[in-house]
C-alpha cells in the first residue's frame, strides 16, 4: 500500500515568529508521521524548516513576506507600539486592509499558484492542507488545483474564532476572511465546533472540528524543583484582559508572599505583583511548567464564550501533570473534567481561594494534575487528533 502524502501549506514553520498556532502544528504533524503520513510542508511566512517528521519546499515569496513584516513593524513603531493594532469588537476592513490583499493578489497570490502547482506536479500529494494562511491571499487558487489535479483542498484554521471577521484575529497578523471565498475548499477544518456554523455562514461548504491536544511525550512531568507558585504564560491579554485582573492582578495583592509570574509578553492591563519572565523558549515551556505549583488557563473571551473552541493550553498544561485553574471556558468539561482535572473559578474570590487551597494541600494538586494527564493519554493526544484528521480527508493508513 502507498504511504499516503499530504502537501501542508503552514503560516509559518519557524518558532521564533511566536505564532500562537506554530508549536501545535508542529506536534500535529508529528502526529501524522507517527500514524504513516509522508508530509511535505511549505511555509508562507519566513523559511523552511526540515524535521525528523516531515520534508519540506520553500516559501516562493520569502523576500516579500520579509519586506512587508518589516514595514508593518515599522509603522507600529512611529505609532509608538509593537504592533498596528486592531478593535476587539468589529474590526473594519481598513484602507490598509484593502491595499495589501490588492498588493498580494497581484503579486504574491500568482507565485504561490506557480509554486503549488509545481509542488503538486512532483509530489502528487493525496490531499492539501492549509494551516491559518490568510485565505483571502490563496483566492482562486483551490479552484485552479482542484480543477486540473483533481486533488482535495482544504482549510485548516486553528484560530476559530477569533479568526472570524468579527474578532478579527491577532494583531501580529491578518483578519482571513475578508476577501476570501470559504465555498473554494472541499472542507474547512476549524478547533471550534461551535464556530461551524458561522463558518458555513461564510461560505463554507463542509465544515468540520479537530480538537487541540498535546504530545505528552514533549509536555510531561518534569522532575524539577517548585521555583513559583502560580505560573500564567501566554502571548498577550486582547480578549483576556478583564480576567487577567481577576486571576493574577487582584490575587498577587490579596495573597501575602504569593509567587505569581508570567511568561510571554504584551500584557497591557492589571498584572499587580506579578513578576514578568519574558518569552519561555519553547523547549524549557514544559520543564516551566512543573515548576509552578499551580498553572493557569485564562483563555481569550473570543474561544470562552463560543462553545466548544478549544485552545491548546488545558491540553498541554493537562499532559505536564499540572495543577490548573480557569477561567469559565464554554465546553471545557468536554475536555477536562471540572472540580476533579480542572478547578474552574468565576471571580478574583473564587481564584485566590482556589490557589490557596492548592498550594495549602501540595498532594491535592498533584493528584489533580495526574488525573488531567491520564485523561489526555487516553482521549486528547496529537495521534488521536491525527487520525481524526485522516478521517475527514477520507485518507487511509496502512494498518500498524
Amino acid at each position: 500500500m502507498r504511504t499516503p502524502r499530504i502537501l501542508a501549506v503552514a503560516s509559518a514553520v519557524d518558532l521564533d515568529f511566536r505564532y500562537g498556532c506554530t508549536p501545535a502544528w508542529w506536534q500535529l504533524w508529528k502526529g501524522l508521521y507517527e500514524v504513516g503520513v509522508d508530509l511535505v510542508v511549505t511555509p508562507y511566512r519566513g523559511r523552511p524548516v526540515e524535521s525528523p517528521w516531515w520534508r519540506t519546499a520553500p516559501n516562493p515569496a520569502h523576500r516579500e513576506g520579509e519586506t512587508y513584516a518589516a514595514l508593518r513593524g515599522g509603522l507600529a513603531r512611529l505609532k509608538g507600539d509593537r504592533y498596528l493594532r486592531r478593535s476587539e469588537h468589529s474590526p473594519e476592513d481598513s484602507t490598509l486592509d484593502r491595499l495589501t490583499r490588492g498588493t498580494i493578489w497581484r503579486v504574491v497570490t500568482p507565485r504561490w499558484r506557480r509554486h503549488l502547482e509545481r509542488l503538486v506536479e512532483s509530489e502528487r500529494p493525496d490531499a492539501i492542507v492549509v494551516f491559518t494562511v490568510p485565505m483571502a491571499h490563496f483566492r482562486g487558487i483551490p479552484t485552479a488545483l482542484r480543477e486540473r489535479f483533481g486533488v482535495p483542498v482544504v482549510f485548516y484554521d486553528g484560530d476559530v474564532p477569533m479568526s472570524l471577521p468579527e474578532f478579527g484575529g491577532m494583531d501580529t497578523g491578518f483578519n482571513y476572511y475578508h476577501g476570501a471565498d470559504p465555498s473554494e475548499y472541499d472542507l474547512v477544518v476549524s478547533n471550534s465546533e461551535g464556530g461551524l456554523d458561522r463558518l458555513r455562514e461564510l461560505g463554507a461548504r463542509r465544515a468540520e472540528a479537530v480538537f487541540w491536544a498535546a504530545d505528552p511525550e514533549f509536555f510531561a512531568p518534569a522532575a524539577v524543583a517548585k521555583e513559583m507558585d502560580v505560573l500564567f504564560y501566554g502571548y498577550g491579554d486582547k480578549f483576556r484582559r478583564e480576567w487577567m485582573e481577576a486571576m493574577v492582578g487582584e490575587p498577587s495583592r490579596r495573597l501575602p508572599g504569593l509567587d505569581m509570574a508570567l511568561g510571554g509578553r504584551d500584557f497591557r492591563g492589571d498584572v499587580g505583583r506579578a513578576r514578568l519572565l519574558g518569552d519561555v523558549p519553547f523547549n524549557a515551556f514544559s520543564r516551566a511548567i512543573s515548576a509552578a505549583r499551580v498553572n493557569l488557563n485564562i483563555t481569550r473571551r473570543s474561544h470562552a464564550t463560543v462553545p466548544f473552541s478549544s485552545t491548546c493550553r488545558p491540553f498541554e498544561l493537562a499532559a505536564a501533570g499540572a495543577a490548573i485553574v480557569s477561567n469559565p471556558h464554554a465546553g471545557i468539561e468536554r475536555w477536562l473534567e471540572p472540580g476533579s482535572e480542572v478547578i474552574v473559578v468565576g471571580n478574583a474570590d473564587e481564584a485566590t481561594d482556589a490557589y490557596a487551597a492548592l498550594l495549602d494541600d501540595p498532594g491535592q494538586a498533584e493528584a489533580m494534575g495526574a488525573r488531567a494527564r491520564e485523561r489526555v493519554l487516553d482521549e486528547h493526544t496529537y495521534r488521536h487528533r491525527a487520525a481524526r484528521l485522516l478521517d475527514l480527508l477520507g485518507v487511509t493508513v496502512a494498518a500498524s
